[in-house]
């Protein structure tokens, strides 16, 4: 009889309700089904497992020097005595930032970075990779790829970028991919963006750039959180590039589209990086050199890699240019293939 009244009224939660608060007083019951839907909510939400972790498969850098050198603000930046973290920071009079010590043609590009907690409006701190050398767009911190030196104007990136927020407001983890033109007035920005499912400023969490031949891939604590295929050669980056770390001062765009300036009586704004790990084909490589995997079947995720992108993407998204309808969708065909 309770599984035909209970299937007459619909769900099968309301199964389990019936047969576990039989009973039971009205209120205890109500209690006792309001606690069993929270579990379920907070199971449906947490962290899932992407079955690969490609953050275990390599060793750290033995020391800082041994992947990068200072690029720029070398009085604004400290490497421990041991090589295994390095702090870069920000101040009214200048920013910093370091670049790897050679360029690459593929890889698996990584760190465990820890932010600046409170207020850090218009600061950026980037991860990225880029063919521009010396990078003047990177202000509160960036890990990033670019090869911006050798063809400037018209340069590949790919960008992992915090942005600094106001208190009591998440920060923001933009990604972006830039491919032959980001500086020559033709910028052409492909950003989804994000808040966490932890504070950043708490702890060190891993970020990662995998990149070769037939995808990006933008990784969190080795959770995909972005995957951006190859469709075309024009619209994927494929020359080499330099991995970069920065800080720097983003006042005019940042946070709220610039309506938040850096407040510099809150000097020094720190980011630091440890676990470096930069893997992959360097741009003097044979021509036999593998690239990185993304997963264990070889390039493309796994299906338990994709359910956690699923996840993150569902859950953490709060901006995607795919589905800006202001957007010019000519310059972005990758978007509608």
């Amino acid at each position: 009889m309770v599984g035909e009244r209970s299937h007459a009224r619909g769900p099968s939660s309301y199964v389990m309700f019936d047969i576990v608060t039989a009973g039971l007083a009205p209120s205890m019951a109500l209690l006792l089904f309001s606690s069993i839907l929270l579990f379920i909510l907070q199971c449906s939400s947490a962290q899932p497992s992407p079955g690969y972790y490609l953050s275990s498969r390599f060793k750290p850098l033995p020391g800082f020097y041994h992947g990068y050198n200072t690029l720029w603000g070398p009085q604004h930046q400290t490497v421990s005595a041991d090589q295994s973290s390095v702090a870069i920071w920000l101040d009214r009079s200048s920013g910093s930032g370091f670049k790897s010590n050679r360029p690459f043609r593929s890889g698996y590009f990584a760190a465990s970075i820890k932010l600046q907690p409170g207020d850090t409006a218009g600061v950026i701190t980037a991860f990225y990779v880029s063919s521009l050398l010396a990078n003047s767009r990177c202000r509160l911190a960036c890990f990033l790829l670019s090869n911006n030196q050798v063809h400037p104007g018209f340069h590949d990136e790919v960008d992992i970028e915090f942005l600094g927020t106001t208190p009591g407001r998440p920060y923001k983890l933009q990604t972006n991919v830039y491919v032959k033109g980001s500086g020559d007035g033709r910028v052409i920005g492909r950003e989804m963006k994000f808040h966490l499912w932890f504070d950043p400023a708490a702890d060190f969490h891993h970020y990662a750039i995998l990149w070769n031949p037939n995808e990006i891939a933008f990784f969190v604590d080795d959770i995909p959180i972005r995957r951006y295929p190859r469709r075309s050669g024009d619209t994927f980056p494929l020359r080499p590039m330099w991995v970069y770390g920065t800080i720097w001062d983003a006042s005019s765009w940042a946070t709220d589209n610039g309506k938040h300036r850096v407040d510099y009586r809150h000097q020094p704004f720190v980011a630091r990086f440890t676990r470096f790990v930069v893997r992959g084909c360097s741009a003097y490589a044979p021509p036999g050199c593998r690239p990185v995997p993304s997963s264990p079947s070889g390039f493309g995720l796994s299906k338990q890699q994709l359910a956690a992108m699923a996840w993150a993407q569902r859950n953490y998204m709060v901006y995607d240019y795919c589905r800006d309808d202001q957007r010019d969708r000519s310059l972005t065909p990758e978007c509608w293939a």
